[in-house]
């Protein structure tokens, strides 16, 4: 325990409406450990939620049987995390290019949705959620998650490593006797969002923030929150105070920048995501996160990808793919990527110097014969 002087209770504006905006209406929450497709039409689109357990190509499938049925995807964001991928899909019709409102040709996108998200656990089973209205895919991204409790997988290999492994993510909480507050500090990478992504979990947790300290020191950032249960009541118990820890260290790692960041610029068409997470697959790539979004008739994605195995993609792999692509439509957005690969090649390119010198010098003595 610990003890504190008295914080302020006062909101600021600014805070009370990031609180506000972070709070619509919610849709009917996912079963957990399963697989699940909800749909809901907009004014101009359907969006599509899926979650489900990660494996490779999954996203290249997704994208695939969309196209097959004649869906347009016009926006997307995909999170993976603790084998877990969730999405937040909007899709219009590729004839009309207004949203989809036929019940039958809904309810085949959702078998046929389910039928992929299953893959070798059909087992499981799947099920569905529908609801009408808009949402904010993040808002939307870190409740389905939170609702698949993705926190409690123990599946955490990879997760701080890459090169965020410099600044691990600390998470404490201690409750203030004196007061009756519960104080949350959190120590991580700075990254944009981040204070959304934290606020997002102590709110779906339903916590209220009555005081808030954010300090950013590059590369770290600091967060300190004075939070009681919607009750009135603090952290009451051992068992509480380690799932919020484990919730945040999820909703933190949720949006990491793992994996190799590519970026895709070009006319939007039917079939372009299909046909470029088809190459990423081929070519062994597995994506960690993506974000899709049409501009005019621009398509401009962005995605964060790994090798099957997790571990950093290499250069001659994002070359094919480049290649592949178009090198002036996929660009590679990532300083330590040029930094790794000039230091390839310099090796490569000093180890043959050495090589071809010690190759003549040893074929002058005799030890070795010319294959000249």
């Amino acid at each position: 325990m610990m003890s504190c002087g008295s914080p302020s209770i006062d909101v600021e504006d600014e805070y009370e409406k990031l609180v506000i905006r972070m709070n619509p209406p919610r849709s009917p929450r996912f079963h957990s450990w399963g697989q699940s497709v909800g749909i809901q039409a907009g004014s101009e689109h359907t969006s599509i939620e899926l979650i489900g357990r990660d494996r490779p190509g999954l996203l290249s499938e997704i994208f695939a049987v969309l196209t097959d049925l004649k869906c347009n995807i016009v926006a997307a964001e995909v999170w993976t995390h603790n084998s877990r991928m969730a999405s937040v899909l909007y899709i219009t019709d590729e004839d009309t290019g207004g949203l989809i409102e036929d019940a039958d040709r809904l309810s085949k996108i959702k078998r046929l949705l389910r039928y992929i998200l299953k893959g070798d656990k059909g087992k499981q089973g799947a099920k569905t959620a529908i609801s009408m209205g808009s949402v904010h895919a993040e808002r939307r991204l870190h409740q389905m998650m939170y609702d698949d409790r993705d926190y409690e997988r123990c599946d955490l290999v990879g997760e701080d490593g890459g090169r965020d492994d410099k600044i691990k993510t600390f998470v404490t909480v201690e409750n203030c006797i004196e007061r009756g507050y519960t104080v949350v500090c959190v120590r991580c990478k700075d990254r944009p969002k981040l204070l959304f992504d934290t606020v997002c979990t102590l709110t779906d947790m339903q916590y209220v923030v009555f005081h808030a300290t954010v300090v950013t020191e590059e590369p770290e950032a600091y967060q300190e929150y004075y939070i009681r249960h919607t009750d009135g009541y603090p952290v009451s118990s051992e068992g509480e105070k380690q799932r919020l820890i484990h919730c945040l260290e999820a909703a933190i790692k949720r949006r990491s920048s793992e994996g190799l960041r590519l970026e895709l610029c070009s006319e939007d068409r039917i079939g372009l995501l299909s046909d470029v997470t088809r190459i990423f697959r081929e070519n062994g790539l597995s994506v960690l996160r993506a974000k899709v979004s049409t501009i005019r008739s621009q398509a401009m994605n962005i995605f964060y990808v790994t090798d099957a195995s997790g571990s950093p993609v290499q250069s001659q792999t994002v070359e094919s793919v480049r290649n592949m692509i178009g090198e002036t439509v996929l660009f590679v957005k990532d300083e330590e990527f040029f930094k790794s690969s000039s230091q390839d090649t310099a090796r490569f390119s000093l180890g043959n110097l050495f090589r071809s010198r010690s190759e003549k010098f040893l074929c002058n003595l005799g030890l070795i014969r010319s294959n000249s």
